[in-house]
């Protein structure tokens, strides 16, 4: 049996719109001042995430699962997705804008990558005065519209345009065309997917003077060009300790208010990834407890699907 939270090293990755943000969140080391993600629970081959402390310290994400299958991942979620991981939960730092990009939903990822889809969500942990999170479309347009303006280099202009504060919450599935806009930290869940369609990226060009590969073609297929009314999601209230945030197929996402002392009851047929977003929370359990501090993420396992809460947070919480 597992009956504890199990905490990973986090992978930090550096790229060409990162910054020093998550280093400085997270209280770890600057390591670069391009740390654009820090990749918190991982089963992306080549990035499985390893458990940092406690009994099974050393151990991949995979491993884990292989030893203890459903008790670990939940009922539901092995009968849907066998010893798969299903999720990837990143922090990433927009030090400039990310490139303009989608990503193809389970059955075009499925049949061109033999990969899930990604569909994610953002919630924001601080963002830079005038910050802006570019989701969905603000101009009705064919494919053959988007290959033209992609073309002539104008499809940019076709996003719609969102301020960001903190605590804001953006949910984009598969299909959705988005950025992240310069100066924001975000919490982001997703499928557990590394395919992106990158169609924009500000003609940048990295150390060695090349550009990043576009793609603008495969994008084409995987965009949704529905123009819809709403594209950011509401805001919880403030008055509201455990307010259901995103619900869709791939996941539940709640935000968790933690002031005193708490009991919170999460779904035993699933893993539960816990992330610190404010303060400092206390996790009290059958064989001990943990300190949760704002930056830092752990995962429990279905079989511990009731825990005490203690101390002055904000947390997020995320299920299959």
């Amino acid at each position: 049996m597992i009956l504890a939270p199990i905490s990973f090293a986090p992978y930090l990755k550096d790229v060409i719109w990162g910054g020093s943000k998550i280093c400085k969140y997270k209280q770890l080391p600057a390591s670069s001042d391009k740390v654009g993600e820090s990749w918190e629970i991982s089963a992306v081959p080549g990035h499985e995430s390893v458990v940092d402390a406690g009994e099974y310290k050393g151990m991949t994400l995979p491993e884990l699962i292989d030893r203890f299958g459903v008790q670990l991942l939940g009922s539901k979620v092995a009968e849907r997705y066998g010893k798969a991981f299903p999720l990837l939960i990143k922090i990433i730092d927009a030090n400039q804008n990310l490139s303009v990009q989608v990503h193809p939903d389970d059955e075009l990822a499925r049949k061109r990558h033999n990969s899930l889809g990604k569909t994610e969500m953002w919630y924001v942990i601080q963002s830079d005065k005038d910050a802006k999170i570019y989701a969905g479309l603000n101009t009705a347009m064919t494919p053959d519209d988007y290959v033209r303006r992609v073309a002539e280099g104008s499809f940019a202009e076709t996003l719609a345009v969102h301020d960001s504060h903190p605590g804001d919450v953006f949910f984009l599935p598969a299909g959705r065309v988005h950025a992240i806009g310069a100066g924001n930290l975000l919490a982001e869940i997703q499928e557990s997917s590394d395919v992106t369609y990158r169609i924009y990226d500000y003609d940048r060009r990295d150390a060695q003077g090349n550009t990043r590969e576009l793609h603008t073609e495969l994008a084409k297929d995987a965009i949704d060009f529905t123009l819809y009314d709403e594209l950011k999601s509401p805001r919880p209230a403030d008055s509201n300790p455990d307010a259901e945030i995103v619900k869709c197929d791939h996941f539940d996402v709640r935000r968790l208010l933690v002031n005193g002392e708490s009991e919170f009851k999460f779904n035993p047929d699933s893993f539960t990834v816990l992330i610190g977003i404010e303060g400092e929370a206390v996790l009290s359990y059958p064989a001990g407890e943990m300190v949760l501090k704002a930056g830092h993420t752990v995962l429990l396992p279905a079989e511990l699907s009731q825990i005490k809460v203690s101390g002055n947070a904000c947390l997020l919480s995320g299920q299959c």
